[in-house]
């Protein structure tokens, strides 16, 4: 009775304190560039959660039907669309465009080999009613500050452009309807043969990949006839100055089924797969109207696993007799204090560093 299900897990002391401190420096600095934080229900009703965003697809949900409305709830995956959904209801008399963040544990339905968990914290901001290049372009250096402001080194980001297949098929390099998708397919996992089955002209996507700059005077060469030219002219003025290391791969689709005509993956030294996630996206409002947006999720569990949230264990025991303002000016101080409650207890048994002396504290 004491095992959990697979893909959930506890999280202790002292790294449940260090993943509590990460969440609130992130969200420091979110707020002081004027996210303002929402803290959406856990479950709503999965036709409203399926359908709040373009292109999203209803899946990873896990769903039960409602005792008291009868209706098929979900407990989100993700909770971009919960935002979105307040954003266009409860807030959508207020001036764009709105500045929201959150933070807040997701469940999905069933995890991978690679990604075992099926619960996780995510922490994230949505820019909502502009998905210009000023918009991308903020939402991206706030993520990086973020993440900076946190502690993590080592951050670099690589850019992607979701609709390019799209773009292009649609007007200089024509494909029919029934290969679209199998062309997507191909191009995201890098396979030139079935590229070349299906349409040569689009090979030189695959090597239009790598170090942002390179891969971008590639993608730049390729677009001989313009059709890509405002979107390369954004992408440079985005990734421009970010301070990061960059890179692009023009047709990674994984993870970006919703996003529009930017997406960008978050990655840190030391943790494998990515620590976040971006682009531009549509909201869809209930009278069928479409809002644009750009906003970023990061993966608070994938930090704190790989030890890039330290714990802090800065711990001061205070012995039975001590003043209690004494105490209350070392708390003043910084210093978390523990109280001696019986004559057998010590700094050892209450994992202090310190103990408190009549001179300060001193090392236990």
């Amino acid at each position: 009775m004491a095992l959990l299900p697979e893909g959930f897990h506890d999280r202790l002391p002292p790294y449940a304190d260090a993943a509590a401190r990460l969440e609130a420096r992130l969200l420091g600095t979110a707020f002081a560039h004027g996210y303002e934080r929402v803290d959406p229900a856990s479950a709503e009703f999965e036709a409203g959660l399926a359908t709040r965003l373009k292109a999203a697809r209803a899946r990873d949900a896990v769903r039960f039907v409602d005792p008291v409305s009868q209706r098929t709830l979900a407990i989100r995956p993700d909770m971009t669309a919960q935002v979105g959904r307040i954003a266009a209801t409860r807030m959508a008399h207020h001036p764009r465009p709105v500045r929201l963040s959150y933070a807040g544990q997701v469940l999905k339905l069933r995890a991978s080999e690679l990604a075992p968990a099926r619960e996780a914290r995510q922490i994230g901001c949505e820019l909502i009613g502009l998905d210009s290049v000023a918009a991308a372009r903020e939402v991206v250096l706030v993520a990086v500050e973020a993440l900076r402001a946190a502690g993590i080194g080592e951050l670099s980001i690589d850019f992607t452009l979701p609709d390019l297949v799209d773009t292009l098929a649609a007007g200089p390099l024509a494909v029919a309807p029934d290969k679209l998708e199998a062309l997507r397919d191909r191009l995201d996992a890098k396979d030139a043969g079935g590229v070349a089955a299906l349409d040569p002209r689009y090979l030189p996507l695959i090597a239009a990949a790598g170090p942002f700059a390179e891969a971008h005077d590639r993608l730049c060469a390729f677009d001989a006839g313009g059709a890509l030219r405002s979107r390369l002219d954004g992408l440079w003025a985005i990734a421009d100055g970010v301070g990061v290391r960059a890179t692009l791969d023009p047709t990674e689709r994984h993870g970006f089924e919703y996003q529009s005509w930017l997406g960008f993956s978050l990655f840190a030294g030391g943790v494998r797969g990515e620590i976040g996630r971006g682009g531009t996206y549509t909201i869809l409002h209930e009278d069928g109207s479409e809002e644009p947006a750009v906003g970023f999720s990061l993966y608070a569990d994938a930090l704190v696993d790989a030890g890039l949230a330290v714990p802090e264990r800065r711990r001061l025991f205070v012995p039975l007799g001590t003043a209690p303002e004494a105490a209350a000016a070392m708390r003043a101080q910084g210093w978390v204090t523990v109280a001696q409650l019986a004559p057998g207890d010590g700094p050892a048994a209450q994992l202090c560093s310190h103990i408190l002396a009549e001179n300060g504290p001193q090392p236990a």
